[in-house]
Parts: structure tokens; C-alpha cells; sequence
């Protein structure tokens, strides 16, 4: 599969006068109901209680984040703004002015998926502890390491998410993943019924239980992709 035909724009990482770094990231599967959208809004909430001036592009047709948005009775502490299109590598610099820029994915391989990871200079995975799960994404690593050639600044890893708590399957997915030259982050995210009804309500996991296990698990999660 050729995966870039397009002209490449780079977007590269940069530090602005105040030392704050923009970072671009995307968070990409082509499989759906990994909980992307989720980990996506969670951690721009994240982002943005830690001070930062967040936007997550909605690069999803279904429009799940605008939905998400939508049910809320106030604007949220980051923005949103939705591009769903293949060009958004050419789109995104038209909205600089943010600390970080996070991409929710569509949730299969097409032109927006690879124009979002043009885009970006890092990437995260989410998989869920299922072997299904695993196969699946091994379509996205390649179109990163293909994306790589062009973008040396691109970064890469895993996430486990909706770990079942107090098992050791998270231990074998690492196991599993260990094999496909990209890293796999310690911190992980567990299913917890929290994240379903923050959503309902147009919040994050955050702002409805700031002291909760799966706050804290997202607290733990935009610590490390920060520190990367």
C-alpha cells in the first residue's frame, strides 16, 4: 500500500518564547470501540486543567467529540473544532495558537487517518487486552513507520486501555505488543463505568470525580506523554 502520494507538509514541534511546547498528537486505531474518543477528550481535559490552551480536532466523521460537546451546558476548558477531511495536515497550522493539539482519528485506515498522522508528532494507540485488538493495529504501526521517513520528529506508542481491573491480562498484552518496535506506555486506563457517565453529561472523568481511580488514571496517563 503506498501510503503517502500527497505533498508533505511537516508540522514539527516547537518551543515558543515562554518555553511552553506545542505538541501535535494524534490517537489513532482503526478499530473502534477502543475507547478513542474517550482517552482523546480525557486528556485534553487534562491538558487543560494543567493550564494549558488545548485543542482537540474532531477528525472523525461520526462527530463523536461535536456530539460530546453538544450535550454539555458549558463550553468546555479546551476547544474543539471539527475536520474530518484528508487535507487537515494542510488545515491544522491554520489553528496555531494552542500548547497542544490533540486529533481524535477516524476509527479505520483511510486518507484522514494518514493526513492526521502527517500532522502530528506523536501518536498514541489505544488497545484493549483483546488479541482482536492487537491484530488490528498492527495496519496503523505500519502507516506510522511509513509516515516516519518523512517526519523524523514522529513519535509513537501504545496505550492499554479499558483494562480489566486486577488481572494480569494488561501483562500479556505487553507481552504481545513487545514485538512491534513501538513502546507501550506503563501507564494504562481501566473500564470503569465512570468514564460512561461523565461522557453522558458532555464532561470528563475530571470534572465530574477529579479524586477518582479513572481521573487519576488519566492524571497518570498526560503526566507521561507529557515527560516523553
Amino acid at each position: 500500500m503506498r501510503l503517502y502520494g500527497m505533498a508533505v507538509i511537516r508540522i514539527r514541534k516547537c518551543v515558543k518564547p515562554d518555553g511552553a511546547v506545542r505538541m501535535i498528537l494524534s490517537v489513532l486505531n482503526q478499530r473502534g470501540g477502543v475507547g478513542k474518543t474517550t482517552l482523546a477528550i480525557s486528556l485534553a481535559s487534562a491538558f487543560a486543567a494543567r493550564g494549558a490552551r488545548a485543542l482537540l480536532v474532531d477528525a472523525d466523521p461520526q462527530g463523536s467529540v461535536q456530539d460530546w460537546a453538544a450535550a454539555r451546558a458549558d463550553d468546555p476548558a479546551f476547544a474543539v473544532f471539527g475536520l474530518p477531511r484528508a487535507n487537515l495536515h494542510r488545515e491544522l497550522p491554520l489553528h496555531a495558537g494552542y500548547d497542544h493539539i490533540l486529533i481524535d482519528g477516524p476509527p479505520r485506515v483511510n486518507d484522514v487517518t494518514r493526513s492526521a498522522i502527517m500532522a502530528s508528532d506523536r501518536v498514541i494507540i489505544p488497545v484493549q487486552p483483546s488479541p482482536y485488538d492487537i491484530w488490528a493495529a498492527q495496519e496503523t504501526v505500519t502507516l506510522v513507520k511509513e509516515a516516519s521517513v518523512f517526519n523524523d520528529l514522529l513519535k509513537a506508542a501504545f496505550v492499554i486501555n479499558r483494562k480489566i481491573v486486577n488481572t494480569a491480562i494488561a501483562r500479556d498484552v505487553r507481552e504481545a505488543l513487545s514485538g512491534a518496535d513501538i513502546p507501550v506506555l506503563d501507564a494504562a486506563v481501566s473500564q470503569r463505568v465512570a468514564f460512561a457517565e461523565s461522557a453522558a453529561s458532555g464532561k470528563s472523568v475530571l470534572e465530574t470525580d477529579p479524586d477518582s481511580s479513572a481521573a487519576r488514571e488519566i492524571g497518570a496517563l498526560a503526566d507521561e506523554i507529557l515527560g516523553a
